[in-house]
């Protein structure tokens, strides 16, 4: 696994297609935006399990009724996390 320490609005590249920036940390929250191609899935690990009906995708249709693939996500981090990305951002 790679860590990275990142301040807000620094970015991270994966391959050629994908990033992912962190738009905002707050308390035990660190709100990241990950812009993506139609083609790559970006879900929440929690969500890994379920299917695209459950996901919001039309039946047959293959067409997810998400607006885009810009998607903010928040992650609860433990407070030593939260130490731990401020000092590094500080």
């Amino acid at each position: 696994m790679l860590v990275l320490s990142r301040k807000q609005n620094e970015r991270i590249r994966v391959g050629d297609s994908v990033v992912v920036t962190i738009v905002r940390v707050s308390g035990d929250k660190v709100r990241i935006g990950i812009e993506a191609p139609p083609g790559v899935r970006v879900l929440r690990d929690e969500l890994r399990g379920h299917s695209d009906r459950d996901l919001g995708r039309v039946d047959g249709a293959g067409i997810s009724q998400q607006p885009t693939n810009t998607q903010a996500i928040e992650l609860r981090l433990p407070p030593l996390a939260i130490d731990r990305l401020l000092s590094a951002a500080g």
